[in-house]
């Protein structure tokens, strides 16, 4: 006699309707926002953000292996869905200084979870563990 596996002692809600209803669909403006923030660089330029404003180098410091056009292309998103302000001084040489808006201070809080959760479980998961 097979024994099926007990199931997991977390259970995820489900969806609300407007959700299962709405965020499928092709044409559903969330999925454009969830490719920008889920990206591996979005979470974690906005992840550096959420220690303080910082310059550009400093993203890119922070945020190794990061290439200069993916870094701008990345901020330039994050400020157009209004997550990140991009703040030029007047100063020489140019100075520019990012930082999260308020939405993206309310979003960071909720990625922190699930970076915790990948930080915790990527051993296991890339070594195939259960």
């Amino acid at each position: 006699m097979e024994v099926s596996p007990s199931p997991p002692a977390v259970h995820a809600a489900p969806l609300p309707p407007e959700l299962a209803d709405g965020v499928f669909p092709i044409g559903c403006p969330s999925r454009r926002v969830l490719d920008h923030i889920t990206s591996k660089w979005g979470v974690l330029i906005l992840l550096a953000l959420s220690e303080g404003e910082q310059r550009w180098s400093d993203l890119r410091r922070r945020t190794e292996g990061i290439s200069e056009k993916m870094l701008a292309q990345t901020l330039k998103s994050l400020e157009r869905d209004g997550l990140v302000t991009r703040t030029a001084q007047p100063l020489i040489p140019p100075r520019v200084d990012y930082s999260l808006t308020e939405r993206g201070y309310e979003l960071t809080a909720l990625l922190l979870p699930l970076v915790q959760w990948a930080f915790d479980n990527a051993d296991e998961i890339i070594n195939g563990q259960s």
